[in-house]
């Protein structure tokens, strides 16, 4: 069985953006939720701050879409290779 490339890199940007959108936006809102992971999310992606208002939960949620994306396509695309050819069915 193979993976489509678009469908997982869709899911994931989904899923990692939407991740980073929703923990931000809650911690904006009632400060201190998540803090780890928005102190990892301060160190990968330039220009983000951790708690630094609604421009960094925008800045943090556009870096996260586009990263799982690439790594969502990525990891489709070893997935592909290491399962071979396709088969008809």
């Amino acid at each position: 069985m193979r993976l489509c490339v678009r469908s997982l890199a869709a899911a994931s940007a989904v899923m990692w953006g939407g991740m980073f959108l929703i923990v931000a936006i809650v911690d904006l809102a009632g400060g201190g939720y998540g803090a780890h992971i928005l102190d990892l999310g301060a160190s990968i992606y330039p220009g983000y701050e951790a708690g630094g208002g609604l421009g960094s939960v925008f800045v943090v949620t556009l870096y996260a879409l586009l990263d799982g994306a690439v790594f969502g396509a990525l990891f489709a695309w070893v997935y592909n290779l290491f399962a071979g050819p396709r088969r008809a069915a």
